[in-house]
């Protein structure tokens, strides 16, 4: 049986890219994944495939990331505003959330999307602009940039793509061009623990960006996130109080959701404190909940009980591991994956004292879930 793996990352899906703007600016950036394989198993491996002559093998993913820009400013031209930002992942539950407050603060808001069927209406009504871009499509992102000071990096791809598409090739072409074209500050929203979960691609690569954006050189804020309390919305809230059936599991997993509201607020604290530079944040909200416990509160505030259908863990690793045999349902697995990590027995919570005092905020004023 071959399975196909892929075996090279990067902004073009090779191992290696080398980005030449001129003469006066080199770009270099590799990404590495080292997987382990059990030393039992004969394996023929070319580029493009892995052949195994047994059973499928758990494989270890590790990464390492490099990127150095040696880029010459030729001329001083106009001083760009440190009001004038871009958010990427505009449209997403946080990137709204970052746009509203960004305006409500006074800020020149530009939002990066992509075309669409439906356009982002809403975020001009508001009062940002709006530009076309695809983070897949390169040659798309260095018209966004011009005149901008600062990057906010909410995005995150479709369901429907595959992972790599615009977490990793997209945000590399996006940090190249960032650099390049002299960014003054980049804040990149990461995932909590994402550096503990090297099986589950969507954390891998988010901690490799972490990585490639710290070795680029650009001044960077980076943030990571456990959960969002607008999402709990959708999955438990409404369908209790519609009478529809909600899934839970049988899992202890925890996790400290925290409004949106709150986020974008701390963010732009933490964007104007110069101390903060460099620094890695973890945001978590004032308690860490389980889904039985999320589930429980939404049944005492409707007033009624909810139709759970719970989904045993051990289902959820089966399932996992089965569709890793069809190279067509990889994403399928990726997703898996990253849902086997929430029904594990982790805490998805960070002390947030020392962030407090570092950003000013009072613990008070943060939002609690009830």
């Amino acid at each position: 049986m071959a399975l196909r793996l892929p075996t090279q990352l990067a902004t073009r899906g090779t191992f290696h890219h080398h980005h030449n703007n001129n003469s006066k600016s080199t770009m270099t950036a590799a990404l590495s994944w080292r997987r382990t394989l059990s030393p039992d198993t004969p394996l023929i491996h070319s580029s493009t495939s892995l052949t195994t002559k047994k059973s499928y093998v758990q494989q270890m993913v590790t990464c390492s990331a490099s990127g150095s820009t040696q880029a010459v400013n030729l001329a001083p031209g106009t001083p760009v505003r440190p009001t004038s930002i871009l958010v990427v992942g505009s449209t997403g539950t946080l990137g709204r959330q970052i746009v509203r407050r960004a305006l409500d603060e006074g800020y020149d808001v530009r939002c990066l999307v992509r075309p669409r069927p439906a356009p982002a209406d809403f975020l001009r009504d508001w009062g940002a602009t709006v530009v076309n871009a695809d983070l897949s499509k390169p040659e798309t992102i260095p018209a966004t940039l011009v005149g901008i000071h600062t990057i906010i990096d909410c995005a995150t791809g479709r369901p429907e793509e595959p992972i790599k598409t615009v977490d990793w090739e997209g945000k590399v072409a996006l940090i190249q061009c960032a650099k390049a074209m002299g960014i003054q500050k980049y804040v990149f929203f990461s995932i909590h623990n994402c550096d503990k979960h090297p099986e589950v691609p969507l954390m891998e690569i988010k901690y490799c960006t972490e990585k490639f954006l710290q070795d680029s050189g650009l001044p960077h804020i980076t943030i990571r996130l456990c959960g969002f309390m607008q999402g709990l919305i959708g999955q438990y809230a409404v369908p209790i109080l519609e009478e529809k059936s909600v899934w839970g599991t049988d899992a202890p997993t925890r996790i400290a959701y925290m409004d949106t509201q709150d986020i974008a607020r701390l963010t732009f604290i933490a964007l104007r404190n110069e101390k903060v530079n460099g620094k890695l944040l973890t945001f978590a909200g004032p308690r860490a909940w389980t889904t039985q416990e999320v589930i429980a509160l939404c049944e005492r505030l409707a007033g009624q009980d909810a139709n759970v259908t719970t989904v045993p863990v051990t289902v959820l690793r089966f399932t996992r591991q089965l569709t890793r045999f069809f190279e067509w349902t990889n994403d399928v697995a990726d997703r898996l994956a990253f849902s086997e990590v929430l029904t594990s027995d982790t805490v998805f919570s960070a002390p947030m004292t020392e962030t407090y005092d570092l950003l000013g905020v009072d613990a008070k004023d943060i939002v609690s879930l009830e």
